[in-house]
C-alpha cells in the first residue's frame, strides 16, 4: 500500500512512517523540506500520484488566530483537492479532543474548520482527535512563565505520549476508512498544573508552578470536561494509549 504522510518529517509523522515501513508499506514523507507545500499546493499532485492513503499531520508555524486558520483552511482544501484527483481511498487527519467545544481558542477553531473540510470532501476518512502530548507540556509551561513563576490552570486532562499517537495512526491508516471520529487519549487523567510541576522538578528546573484556573488554556476558558475524552456525542470510537506520565518521565527525562 502506498501511504503519503503530510508532515512526515515531524514528531508524529516521522514515527508513523517508520512503523508503516516496518510493516512493508511504501511510505512517502512529504513536507516543505521534501518540496511539498500544502499551503500553496506546490508538489501535492506529484506526491499523491498513486497514493492509497494520506495521513494528514502537519502543524501551523504560527498559533496566532489569523495565520493558524489560514494554514489549516488552505492546506486542507489543497490536500483534499489533490486527494480527489489522485483517487485517495482513505484520508486520516489528526485533530484534538475538545476541538469543537472550545470555540474561544483560535487554534481549536482552525482545527474544527480542518475537520469540516475533510468531512465535506467526499473522500473516505477517519478523524482522530488526540489529547495533548506529554512532549508539549514543557512548551505550555514556557508560555505561561513570568520570571520564575509558571501560572497554569489545574484543569483536568488526559495527555498521551507522542509514540502512542503515532502507533494508533499507523494502525488506523491501514484500516478501511470509517468516516467517523475517533478519540485517542492517555491511560490516566491528571491535572495540567500538577504534571507541569512534576516535569520541572524532574528536569531540575527551579521555576515554581502556581495553579490558577483563571488563566484558562491558550487564553480560552476551560472546565474539567474541556480537554478530556468522553464528552462529545459526535465521537464513534475511543482508543487509549498505554504509556503513563510516570512511564514517559522515566524513559525520556530520568534516564
Amino acid at each position: 500500500m502506498r501511504i503519503v504522510i503530510i508532515g512526515g518529517t515531524g514528531l508524529i509523522g516521522r514515527r508513523v512512517g517508520e512503523i508503516l515501513r516496518e510493516s512493508g508499506h511504501e511510505v512517502v514523507a512529504a513536507s516543505r523540506s521534501t518540496g511539498v507545500n500544502v499551503v500553496t499546493g506546490e508538489g501535492l499532485d506529484e506526491v499523491l500520484r498513486g497514493a492509497h492513503v494520506v495521513v494528514d499531520v502537519p502543524n501551523s508555524p504560527s498559533f496566532d488566530d489569523g495565520p493558524v486558520m489560514e494554514f489549516f483552511r488552505s492546506s486542507t482544501q489543497n490536500l483534499v483537492a489533490a486527494g480527489k484527483n489522485a483517487g485517495v481511498r482513505h484520508h486520516v487527519v489528526l485533530s484534538i479532543v475538545g476541538t469543537d467545544r472550545l470555540p474561544g481558542i483560535g487554534y481549536m477553531r482552525a482545527k474544527t474548520r480542518q475537520e469540516e473540510i475533510v468531512r465535506a470532501s467526499g473522500i473516505p476518512h477517519t478523524i482522530v482527535r488526540a489529547t495533548q502530548f506529554f512532549e508539549f507540556i514543557s512548551a505550555l509551561a514556557d508560555g505561561a512563565t513570568d520570571g520564575d513563576v509558571v501560572r497554569l490552570a489545574p484543569v483536568l486532562m488526559q495527555p498521551i505520549a507522542a509514540a502512542d499517537v503515532s502507533s494508533a495512526l499507523a494502525r488506523i491508516a491501514i484500516e478501511d476508512a470509517a468516516n467517523e471520529v475517533v478519540e485517542l487519549a492517555g491511560p490516566e487523567a491528571v491535572r495540567l498544573a500538577e504534571v507541569a510541576a512534576e516535569l520541572l522538578q524532574a528536569t531540575g528546573d527551579a521555576r515554581r508552578v502556581v495553579p490558577d484556573m483563571a488563566v484558562g488554556y491558550f487564553g480560552g476558558a476551560v472546565t474539567d470536561e474541556s480537554l478530556t475524552p468522553g464528552h462529545d456525542d459526535r465521537v464513534d470510537r475511543q482508543l487509549r494509549g498505554t504509556t503513563t506520565f510516570s512511564d514517559w518521565l522515566n524513559s525520556t527525562v530520568r534516564r
